[in-house]
């Protein structure tokens, strides 16, 4: 199941807030509805916010078409509302960094519009086609540190829905078990308040047949004592270059009790995740989402009205927390500041 596709001059995308009970695929030739949907969620998934955003700014620039005299003008509009749905996951910016490269070299060389179209569908294109080959080599890389009988624990969702094809830390997952027949068990974090981990994660590995149990976010720690898990993975949203890493708001929480249990705690991302223009996670921006996500379930009150309500929508793990980090130019450990400034400079070679 892919959970955006380019159809023609059309953005398909699959509805992630009607999972798992409803699989509705929507279709738009509005980038506006693609910032929309980023922003409630209806597509989520550090790199899959990426790619949605490149084919949004596709979108844009196919109405800007009609705007001859103000398309340049008018991208960098569309440009702009497309940046500002989401704060956290940097390769929604990486992604419109690349495509603002393509119009603005368009602009300057006084390109029509129509070719200036055809080159941002291109690149968009090429972003989701390697978006889907660094996933599988993070998901090869990540089944290596994976062995038969692991019980693995996981927070959020890292898998297909969050990207352009397998996943990051439930690729890994998917490739042990389904490429080389390991047996695998995966705990899944119901991740409160929005529930990506019972209502994504725990809908991904039982349609692939991997044997998932879901439990609340507070029942991670008993678990750990209790001997039942020994690994734990998941994916990030922005890494900074010493690599201390934000992801969904719980995962620092699941790194400390690691390390007080010796329990290997590992994160897979794209190199696309890593922000080479951040030294360290204080440097993050963490989203702050609406209270209503907290104060209600579906139409259901379940928090009085008066009290007040903080809604962080990530968390930052320190560096000295995580004991590798996956990526598609190779599984890195600490001290990781030299290696990920290595693919800095390998990636801009």
């Amino acid at each position: 199941m892919k959970p955006v596709e380019w159809i023609g001059n059309a953005l398909r995308y699959l509805d992630q807030t009607l999972l798992p009970t409803q699989e509705v695929f929507r279709e738009t030739t509005d980038f506006r509805e693609v910032a929309e949907a980023i922003k409630s969620l209806r597509i989520r998934g550090a790199p899959l916010i990426g790619i949605s955003a490149a084919y949004g700014l596709c979108l844009g620039a196919l109405e800007g078409t009609t705007r001859q005299n103000d398309f340049y003008p008018f991208l960098e509009r569309v440009d702009s509302i497309l940046r500002s749905t989401r704060p956290t996951a940097v390769n929604l910016f990486w992604a419109l960094d690349r495509m603002k490269k393509i119009w603005q070299e368009a602009q300057k060389n006084a390109t029509l519009p129509e070719e200036t179209c055809s080159r941002l569908i291109e690149e968009a294109t090429t972003i989701e086609r390697e978006d889907e080959a660094m996933n599988r080599k993070i998901a090869e890389l990540g089944a290596s540190l994976i062995q038969d009988g692991d019980v693995i624990l996981t927070h959020c969702n890292a898998g297909a829905l969050a990207c352009g094809a397998w996943g990051t830390a439930l690729g890994a997952i998917y490739w042990a078990q389904l490429k080389e027949g390991k047996k695998i068990q995966v705990y899944a974090d119901e991740t409160r308040p929005l529930l990506q981990g019972a209502r994504l994660t725990a809908y991904e590995l039982t349609r692939n047949g991997i044997p998932t149990r879901v439990i609340c976010d507070n029942m991670a720690a008993f678990m750990m004592q209790q001997g039942k898990i020994n690994k734990i993975i998941v994916g990030a949203d922005r890494i900074a270059t010493n690599g201390d890493t934000a992801n969904k708001i719980g995962t620092y929480s699941l790194a400390v009790l690691a390390r007080y249990h010796n329990i290997p705690f590992y994160v897979a991302a794209p190199t696309s995740t890593i922000d080479f223009e951040i030294v360290e996670g204080s440097q993050i921006p963490i989203e702050e989402r609406n209270a209503a996500e907290i104060k209600y379930w579906k139409e259901h009150q379940i928090v009085p009205e008066k009290a007040e309500v903080e809604n962080p929508a990530f968390d930052i793990t320190p560096n000295t927390l995580i004991t590798a980090i996956i990526t598609e130019q190779g599984i890195l450990y600490p001290p990781f500041q030299e290696k990920i400034l290595s693919i800095r400079r390998k990636i801009e070679r």
